[in-house]
């Protein structure tokens, strides 16, 4: 197995196996929408919630979602197959963001098909006086929709994959449209 490859699998499995881990916790421990510890007082805790759809709740309330979000995950493995294959050993940030995202994908599947929902656990709001009446003029609330391990890894692979495309890749050398004036000249 090539370098790239163990790095795929290694990171793969360390944060689909995290992710699983702390699913199973917050269902064993924490009761459903009532129970919340607190980490950061005023601005981080974990809950136990349940989600339906996808990001912010999409398509909670529909019937065919559990379809559409298995047919999105396996075309969403498959493009990250090809990713992988493409990349070069030597490319380690595509990698890891590759790797991330894939665990997520496939962290929050095992959910959806286990239990037709995603848990959710990680909440980030504020209680800040002043912060909290800007936040619901302007966004109506005053907390991020609560997420998990394997939306954090998407987020966090995605953002990989910006730094390395922003800061990291090469500018393509571009061949010139018109043939040089020496090659003119002598025709």
């Amino acid at each position: 197995m090539s370098g790239k490859y163990r790095l795929f699998t290694v990171v793969t499995l360390v944060f689909l196996v995290l992710d699983q881990v702390t699913k199973i916790w917050v269902v064993r421990n924490l009761e459903y929408q009532r129970d919340e510890i607190q980490i950061i007082d005023g601005w981080f805790s974990l809950v136990h919630a349940q989600n339906k759809g996808a990001a912010f709740g999409f398509m909670s309330n529909n019937d065919n979602a559990m379809v559409f979000f298995a047919v999105f995950t396996l075309i969403a493995v498959g493009v990250l197959g090809q990713m992988l294959r493409e990349m070069e050993s030597n490319e380690t940030l595509q990698i890891w963001g590759v790797s991330l995202v894939a665990s997520g994908a496939l962290g929050n599947a095992i959910d959806r098909a286990h239990k037709q929902s995603v848990t959710d656990f990680l909440r980030v709001y504020t209680e800040h006086p002043s912060l909290q009446p800007w936040l619901i003029e302007n966004f109506r609330t005053y907390e991020w929709p609560s997420f998990n391990v394997a939306d954090a890894a998407i987020v966090v692979g995605l953002a990989l994959f910006m730094v390395d495309y922003l800061f990291f890749q090469k500018e393509e050398e571009e061949l010139p449209s018109d043939p040089p004036e020496k090659m003119l000249d002598e025709g």
